[in-house]
């Protein structure tokens, strides 16, 4: 029974390890290109974006370790059961239940360890990568901008923009809108972001353009100005300009910060469901590992071929149901629709509960 039990475990502990750098590695790639785009189109300092890929880690391991942990049961019950192993088991007098503990057991330490990544590290983390994206914000603003879309960063002006290359700027349109007179517009061919030290705010060259102003006293007549180069001082609008930030998102609090946000909120009878439903879903989504182990040694039990394909299969069917769930419980919750504190914690009951049916059916076939 020992030399059992810490065969599996073995094999369970290097299933793990390998699906746990298969899924990091797809998530770090598909962030990698991104981050890189920053630096390569963007003129980001390296330094930055290496800080925030550094503060991506963490996220990505709160999504791989359940995944991985699911995964690795599923491909070893799977081989054991596909090589008939699992009969030879049940021959020799032992019972399914005795082997799982020890599986139970890691998937908790995997997610009591998952607890003090998602209250901890996690918030921390987040609320550094957005000072930095901020701080990006004032001092590369065109790594914060996207073509083609109306910006409203900077306060007083909407602007147009058709390329950003770095700091390099084409077919720039400006509107002021003015209370007491029409809207001011510039247009320009070129332009240029020139960053201000110790300001929140940027200074923006243009080239070759023409600035459109109404007249005061006939709003109907405009007054044109041509111009080769022409300077406009932008002041940043708060949501990206400050790095020294009084107040967190729900994400980036931790337990007390978040229990001391609803009880200061509640002082004033403002309802805090998105609050109650993020301090649930931290310690919810932090027990999928021990959900997944459940569920995972019955479906592996169940898998009769053999192809590691099969099993990646299965652990995603799972994977993507458990996050359904889980996205649907949020919105729910958003909507007042019933105790959020309940219902984050519905797809570890569906899924549990789904586990342990099929876990009892595995026993009595």
């Amino acid at each position: 029974m020992k030399i059992l039990r810490k065969y599996i475990i073995k094999e369970v502990i290097v299933m793990f390890l390998f699906s746990l750098a298969i899924f990091t590695f797809t998530l770090v790639v598909g962030n990698i290109i991104r981050l890189a785009e920053l630096v390569i189109n963007k003129g980001v300092d390296i330094r930055l974006v290496g800080r925030l890929f550094l503060y991506l880690i963490p996220f990505l391991l709160s999504y791989t370790i359940p995944m991985s942990i699911l995964t690795s049961v599923l491909l070893v019950f799977g081989r054991l059961s596909s090589d008939n192993e699992i009969i030879a088991i049940r021959a020799s007098g032992i019972n399914i239940y005795r082997l799982s503990i020890p599986l139970l057991v890691i998937g908790l330490l995997f997610s009591l360890f998952s607890v003090v990544l998602n209250n901890d590290i996690i918030p921390s983390m987040h609320f550094e990568s957005r000072k930095i994206i901020k701080n990006i914000g004032v001092k590369t603003p065109a790594a914060y901008l996207e073509p083609g879309t109306f910006i409203k960063s900077f306060k007083g002006y909407i602007i147009f923009i058709h390329e950003i290359d770095k700091n390099k700027l084409k077919g720039v349109r400006i509107y002021q809108p003015q209370e007491d007179r029409s809207t001011r517009t510039i247009i320009a061919e070129r332009g240029e972001f020139i960053t201000l030290d110790n300001q929140n705010a940027v200074k923006l060259k243009l080239i070759n353009g023409t600035s459109d102003e109404p007249n005061p006293k006939n709003p109907i007549n405009f007054y044109k100005l041509n111009f080769k180069t022409y300077y406009l001082t932008l002041n940043v609008d708060e949501s990206i300009a400050s790095s020294n930030y009084t107040e967190k998102k729900p994400k980036e609090m931790n337990f007390q910060e978040i229990k001391k946000e609803i009880d200061r909120l509640g002082r004033y009878h403002v309802d805090t469901p998105s609050l109650i439903a993020e301090f649930h879903r931290k310690i919810s989504v932090s027990f999928a590992s021990v959900i997944f182990v459940i569920i995972g040694i019955p479906l592996g039990v169940f898998t009769k071929r053999g192809e590691k394909t099969i099993q990646f299969a299965i652990a995603l069917g799972v994977i993507v149901l458990y996050y359904l769930l889980m996205a649907g419980s949020i919105a729910l919750s958003l909507k007042s629709a019933a105790n959020p504190a309940i219902l984050m914690y519905l797809p570890n009951i569906i899924i549990g509960a789904l586990g342990i049916i099929l876990l009892r059916k595995t026993i009595e076939s």
